[in-house]
């Protein structure tokens, strides 16, 4: 079987539709309404995805929280080191990245606070032990929040806030899942008006899913695995609803991929608490339990752009992004949205 080249999913692409700054409300975002039945296009506000919405609908949203996942600490040299911590492994332990030069392990400092360091593996990360510490206070206390690269400015107060969706609560994450950033108290207040059932699942996003894919074919790129949980209230109520006939709309590329993988092994939702997945969505994937998708504009040759094209059609997603490019909308995690129905 022939493999698929990366280049089959870039798309020119103006970086200056990068958005630096969150629009000043949430739901003034620009959305562009995607139709896979009549391949229209609708380009509206994303407070205007109410009326895309009836009672035969539900939402899925990821309620996971950013980790202050950055952090500054010292040498017993006096040198600065950059910490990036990437997943909590227990209480006090973190998996991380490091900024600068680490030979071995030792000790780094936070004003007051020692950590002890591990020596990078082969893949470059280090264990960092909080000790005595504890990690979420020091976070709290002197983290950053964790912008990705190509927002080139230092995060801000603000970003604490407009870096986390309005529904986040389980902290874990070092990326947002940004398209849960559009959505307002208002308009989950009008959805539910219209009969519109909501529930919450968490997949903590790590940094595999916007690990580039640096393989010539996709087919030999390797996802990172990511952990999520489904309570079983929740996934009862998905798998009856589905069974009434009711269509599931997925808030962003991490509710589809937790919930696929959720699906995979019966074909309906299975619950489970902190599973792992390493689910790779391209061409050719049967979807299981997704029906709708709501997601940003992702980036060109990413396994996040893949994903839309296996659920929205290439030619489709081709059409719409150009569209997209054509007509300046705000690209990435603080951009505008698209909601494919």
């Amino acid at each position: 079987m022939s493999k698929t080249s990366i280049n089959r999913y870039d798309f020119e692409f103006d970086e200056n539709l990068i958005a630096q700054y969150p629009e000043k409300k949430r739901d003034e975002s620009r959305l562009l309404v995607v139709n896979r039945q009549t391949n229209k296009l609708l380009d509206k506000r994303f407070k205007d995805i109410v009326d895309f919405f009836d009672d035969n609908m539900f939402l899925v949203l990821n309620n996971t929280k950013v980790l202050n996942a950055r952090l500054f600490a010292k040498k017993e040299s006096g040198g600065e080191v950059e910490i990036f911590l990437l997943e909590q492994l227990d209480g006090k332990r973190f998996k991380a990245l490091l900024g600068g030069k680490w030979k071995s392990e030792g000790y780094l400092y936070i004003n007051e606070y020692k950590l002890f360091v591990s020596k990078r593996d082969d893949e470059g990360i280090v264990t960092v032990d909080f000790i005595d510490a504890n990690p979420f206070e020091i976070m709290d206390k002197y983290g950053h929040v964790p912008l990705p690269p190509y927002i080139k400015r230092e995060d801000n107060e603000l970003d604490r806030e407009r870096y986390n969706t309005v529904f986040s609560k389980k902290i874990g994450s070092v990326a947002a899942p940004t398209a849960g950033l559009h959505f307002t108290e208002e308009i989950f207040d009008k959805l539910k008006e219209k009969g519109v059932e909501i529930f919450e699942i968490t997949l903590n996003v790590g940094l595999g899913t916007f690990r580039p894919v640096k393989t010539e074919f996709i087919e030999d790129h390797k996802m990172h695995k990511e952990s999520f949980s489904i309570e079983k209230s929740v996934a009862d109520k998905i798998n009856k609803l589905k069974k009434d006939g009711k269509k599931l709309v997925a808030v962003g590329t991490t509710v589809v991929r937790a919930l696929e993988s959720a699906a995979s092994q019966f074909g309906e939702i299975t619950p489970c608490e902190n599973a792992y997945t390493d689910l790779f969505i391209r061409e050719g994937y049967q979807f299981k339990v997704v029906d709708k998708m709501i997601t940003n504009f992702h980036l060109p040759k990413s396994t996040l752009f893949i994903l839309v094209c296996a659920f929205g059609g290439y030619d489709l997603m081709k059409k719409a992004y150009a569209h997209a490019v054509k007509d300046r909308y705000r690209f990435f995690s603080y951009g505008d949205a698209m909601f494919i129905i």
